[in-house]
């Protein structure tokens, strides 16, 4: 299969471009049209000669995902799903920002993306893992997704915009850091000023709990924010609900996280999905205040997104209420995020789900 024009860096396209005879300059061109004009098709670069667009295409895949569908909610909220080039769905979600979403102002806009077609480390609670793991993206195929949207929501720029997505949220279907590789190259296309010029500052990967994967990312130059999808404070509650946490314990996972904070020298969040009556009583408040504490840690609370075929629920207003209160009565930086898009199946990989048992009714792709 040819590589992807998506996943070439500019020593390598340069390097073919001169193999072919072409000018310099056709290198940042090429970028131009792919990364800041964004471009669905080689035909759109139409100042490019058509012998240069036959051999790019010649030599290198030109291979969006295609937008199979698009749910959008009352608060703005909007998921898409996405059919790859095998036929196989992933998911991103676009969502306005707002005070308790990492503190964006309100007229920006997060991305969160996905990493895998499915996922390995079956959390009980998510939707992502419940057909299993199928396999991991290619580095186009997440710059991809980021490529996708903006071109999709291209009219809706006001006059002096020249993007969609403020922030990048590594949070979809898969866990990031178990396709760590792939992942790296294509945060370095979507950062690069000749890419999508996204800072790392404003991009921010998540995590179920891989220990060495966080030690590698603290060793790494970017300064990428990093969230722990915690969701439990104490290693019965965690390992019940994450079967990760039996590989890497809270000690081991907050003792790389600490390696994490040492170096970069900053704030990491725990993601906190409250689940009625296993993690959202008053015996985690304590614990999880201490290894936030500890860590110099921000506290996201997310009332739980329900997900069709599993049993978990979220808990009343009050009891929400009540966690977040103990948490910052004992000093935490704490947010009770409402969860948008409930009324679009934005759970991880809910709407994956659904298309796939409904296209494959006698059961599912392998």
């Amino acid at each position: 299969m040819l590589p992807s024009l998506h996943s070439v860096t500019p020593t390598g396209l340069q390097d073919q471009l001169k193999a072919w005879g072409e000018p310099v300059f056709r290198c940042n061109q090429v970028l131009d049209w792919l990364y800041r004009k964004r471009v669905g098709s080689l035909e759109e670069m139409y100042n490019c000669p058509k012998a240069l667009r036959q051999r790019l295409g010649d030599a290198y895949r030109f291979a969006l995902p295609r937008c199979q569908q698009v749910q959008g909610s009352a608060d703005t909220t909007r998921k898409y799903l996405w059919r790859l080039e095998d036929g196989a769905l992933v998911e991103s979600v676009l969502i306005p920002a707002n005070p308790a979403l990492y503190g964006e102002a309100s007229d920006r806009h997060t991305l969160c993306v996905s990493t895998q077609v499915g996922c390995a480390y079956g959390c009980r609670f998510c939707a992502s893992g419940l057909d299993g793991w199928k396999r991991n993206l290619e580095v186009h195929e997440i710059v991809g997704q980021l490529l996708a949207i903006e071109i999709h929501c291209r009219e809706e720029l006001s006059e002096g915009q020249d993007r969609k997505v403020n922030n990048l949220v590594i949070m979809g279907m898969g866990e990031p850091m178990a396709n760590y590789d792939n992942l790296m190259k294509a945060l370095d296309i979507i950062n690069a000023p000749w890419g999508c010029h996204i800072g790392a500052r404003k991009i921010t990967l998540s995590t179920s709990g891989l220990a060495p994967q966080i030690e590698q990312l603290a060793s790494q130059p970017h300064q990428y924010r990093l969230a722990i999808s915690l969701h439990g404070a104490t290693d019965e509650v965690r390992s019940r609900i994450m079967p990760v946490n039996r590989k890497y314990p809270l000690p081991t996972l907050m003792q790389a996280c600490e390696s994490y904070v040492r170096a970069k020298g900053k704030m990491i969040t725990f993601e906190y999905i409250l689940i009625e009556g296993v993690n959202d009583g008053d015996d985690q408040i304590q614990p999880l205040a201490r290894w936030a504490q500890q860590l110099h840690a921000k506290v996201n609370l997310i009332p739980y997104n329900h997900v069709e075929g599993l049993r978990w629920k979220r808990p009343d207003v009050a009891t929400q209420e009540t966690f977040l209160q103990g948490l910052l009565q004992l000093g935490v930086k704490a947010t009770l995020r409402r969860e948008k898009g409930h009324d679009i199946d934005a759970a991880c990989g809910q709407l994956r789900l659904k298309v796939e048992r409904e296209e494959h009714p006698q059961g599912h792709p392998s």
